[in-house]
């Protein structure tokens, strides 16, 4: 499988594997079945509930350690520096590693829930910077910034995030935000990449999928790593895991993808940096 290389010099494979509400017997079956399926890269969250559950299937497969990129994220009540120290703990005790490959702010401290929430940032950053030195972390990163949480975060930060991972799909992929950080060298990942089921119903979508006997999903996913952006297709079903990886025999002409970039919004989950927990 094709890898990008982050701006730190670590190498991440183009396709994730989602663990999103991925729970008990079947989320370890699931991460085991993806990592047999040809899966490195997995992304879990503190506020998923499910760390644990992914550590056991990490186990499970029989990989070797260094063969497998496990992201974490930090949730957004629990920014700050000491915070940052304790939850990225309990963790990394959950997951039972003695490292994460990436660990992300899941979500800005924003005006709403934090009395100076660049402050507040900057300080959760340099709580993963030096987490980063000690060796705890191997990457780290941010979710769900827009370009203002960049530019305060870059005041004070001595590492430049290595990714950005935002909701990204046919149908929600905002370009600016994604042209801002690959300026920067800042690399994406896409979560919600089927927009939550709708890209399904999408009529230039099947047509497409047709053209190249592949599924909807499968195209979805294609155009989002053509974009050199990294797809995080979640599943805990046998024969789903492994069509969302299979991705690397086909290619999309640039007449398909631009029709993609140009599909009518769809899937958007409401969610936005400077409002939550509110939606739109």
């Amino acid at each position: 499988m094709k890898k990008l290389i982050l701006n730190d010099g670590q190498k991440l494979p183009t396709v994730s594997f989602g663990t999103y509400k991925s729970k008990g017997q079947e989320g370890i079956e699931a991460v085991s079945t993806a990592i047999s399926s040809g899966y490195s890269l997995i992304d879990t969250a503190a506020v998923y509930g499910n760390e644990e559950t992914v550590g056991k299937g990490i186990k499970a497969s029989g990989a070797s350690r260094k063969d497998i990129f496990v992201t974490t994220k930090l949730w957004r009540e629990n920014l700050g520096y000491e915070s940052t120290k304790k939850e990225f703990e309990k963790s990394l005790n959950r997951l039972d590693l003695k490292y994460i490959d990436l660990y992300l702010i899941h979500w800005p401290a924003n005006a709403k829930n934090y009395d100076n929430w660049q402050k507040t940032n900057a300080d959760t950053w340099r709580a993963m910077e030096e987490l980063q030195a000690e060796g705890k972390i191997k990457s780290i990163g941010v979710s769900n910034f827009f370009q203002e949480h960049l530019e305060a975060l870059f005041e004070t930060a001595k590492v430049i995030p290595a990714v950005n991972q935002i909701e990204f799909h046919p149908g929600y992929w905002q370009q600016e935000l994604v042209s801002y950080c690959k300026k920067q060298n800042i690399t994406l990942e896409a979560w919600s990449p089927l927009a939550r089921g709708k890209v399904f119903e999408n009529e230039v979508l099947k047509e497409i999928a047709k053209a190249h006997n592949k599924s909807v999903s499968q195209v979805c996913l294609r155009w989002i790593i053509q974009h050199e952006v990294i797809a995080i297709p979640k599943s805990t079903n046998p024969e789903r895991i492994q069509e969302n990886i299979e991705l690397f025999d086909f290619e999309l002409t640039s007449a398909e993808m631009e029709k993609i970039d140009h599909l009518p919004k769809m899937g958007f989950s409401g969610e936005l940096p400077n409002i939550w927990p509110d939606k739109v």
